[in-house]
């Protein structure tokens, strides 16, 4: 499967992501605009968002060839033993976000977690960010995409879509694994 990513400076590195929803958040987590271009990258499908972003690093950087950060996300049901997992994404194709809480029927908690991959040709880093929780009985809240509309991390009683930015982006699962990028390679 093709899938069309967009490339994005960042200092000395370059992001690749084809959602721009994604290159909004880093740029708010971050602190700073991030220039974009295009690539075409393809995409290897599995549950294991580690694996995903690994694949996809190491691929963007033979394009590209400078250093260059990716992410995959992932759902993890417990009930679904870690289902959908990365596989989100065509999860949200196929179904509504009602028709993804309904998959639910006992055990609602959840994990929502993020890989965020370096590569700069030698050296490969990876950068995980998770959050616990639980999925909603229905889709609640405006703000935020994808699956934010059916995520409650614990200790909330709102989707991540039904916070403000500000409180999301504090307790995000790409918040935790940007801030460990960031300690990793600017401090």
């Amino acid at each position: 499967m093709q899938s069309f990513f967009i490339s994005v400076k960042i200092g000395l590195m370059i992001l690749i992501t084809g959602n721009e929803n994604k290159v909004r958040e880093f740029e708010e987590i971050l602190g700073f605009k991030i220039e974009h271009k295009g690539l075409d990258l393809e995409e290897i499908q599995g549950v294991d968002v580690e694996q995903i972003s690994e694949y996809k690093v190491r691929k963007a950087y033979e394009v590209i060839g400078e250093p260059v950060v990716v992410e995959d996300i992932g759902l993890f049901f417990k009930e679904l033993n870690g289902l959908p997992g990365a596989l989100v994404k065509w999860f949200e194709k196929r179904l509504s976000y009602e028709q993804i809480c309904n998959l639910i029927k006992e055990d609602r908690k959840a994990t929502a977690k993020i890989c965020v991959s370096y590569f700069d040709g030698e050296n490969m880093e990876q950068f995980v960010g998770e959050v616990e929780g639980e999925i909603a009985s229905y889709p609640r809240g405006e703000n935020g995409f994808g699956w934010d509309k059916i995520f409650i991390p614990n200790g909330y009683n709102k989707t991540f879509a039904e916070m403000d930015i500000s409180q999301k982006h504090s307790i995000s699962m790409r918040k935790i694994a940007l801030e460990k990028l960031r300690k990793k390679l600017y401090d």
